[in-house]
């Protein structure tokens, strides 16, 4: 009897320390979304989320990279979606610059919990990427050359000042020269849903964006009613805070299973 008072005692203590070491340590990844799902914008391939994916896997998420085409907005859409439906659950979908129109218009998939806007566009019905400019026009620092067939790149002097002003030099090249031809059409395309009206949405702005007008990210954000988030940081903030982007995008995450809307 003595001995099974002790094991019993021993037990509840045991049950009490658990109890206060996961309310220290928050909900693990599988209690909310343990899925995130990221999408890079226009100019971009999906290698500038290394550091944001190391940092989530490392939380112990399964992350997701989309490589978008960027020849339409459609084609991206689809991109984006056949990575969705990969997904084994509940899934943070997260988008970049443009790549905000591709979560808005794709977030809709019923895998999809919440939105992670990351210095993003955010485009609500009928509206296109190139309409989120009408009040605060494109940083005259981002020259985007179009050619003949209508795809563009981003003049390569202005590069690091417009994009990435906080990366290194040798990282802003290998960005540059490295840069996706992209379809103008796609960023003239509208969006046909806005998933940000019935999903729970968080922001990052980067402080310091010479792309996007930081006034206009938080006017976006205001607008979606999305958490937001604050970084010290260039357009590139994935890139060079990429601990910070992963912090806000893992508090997402946890947040899904207990936030309705």
């Amino acid at each position: 009897m003595f001995t099974t008072r002790r094991i019993l005692i021993a037990a509840a203590a045991a049950a009490s320390l658990l109890g206060v070491a996961q309310a220290q340590t928050g909900p693990a990844p599988g209690e909310g979304a343990k899925n995130v799902v990221l999408v890079h914008g226009a100019f971009a391939d999906g290698s500038g989320w290394r550091g944001v994916y190391d940092n989530l896997t490392a939380m112990g998420y399964r992350v997701s990279i989309v490589q978008n085409p960027l020849t339409s907005l459609a084609e991206d859409v689809a991109a984006t979606r056949r990575v969705i439906d990969r997904q084994d659950g509940p899934t943070i979908l997260v988008g970049h610059s443009y790549g905000g129109t591709v979560i808005t218009e794709t977030g809709i998939h019923p895998k999809v919990t919440g939105l992670v806007y990351v210095s993003a566009l955010a485009p609500d019905v009928h509206e296109s990427t190139i309409d989120q400019f009408r009040e605060f026009p494109l940083s005259p620092d981002l020259v985007i050359e179009e050619q003949s067939d209508g795809f563009a790149f981003v003049n390569g002097a202005r590069f690091k000042t417009a994009f990435a002003g906080d990366a290194s030099e040798a990282d802003a090249a290998f960005m540059r020269d490295s840069q996706v031809a992209t379809a103008m059409s796609a960023v003239k395309a509208k969006v046909s849903w806005a998933a940000w009206r019935v999903k729970p949405s968080w922001f990052v702005i980067a402080t310091e964006d010479n792309v996007i007008n930081p006034m206009l990210l938080r006017q976006t954000a205001r607008r979606i009613g999305a958490v937001t988030e604050e970084i010290p940081g260039s357009h590139f903030v994935f890139h060079t805070q990429p601990k910070a982007v992963a912090d806000v995008i893992d508090r997402a995450a946890r947040a899904v299973g207990r936030v309705k809307r």
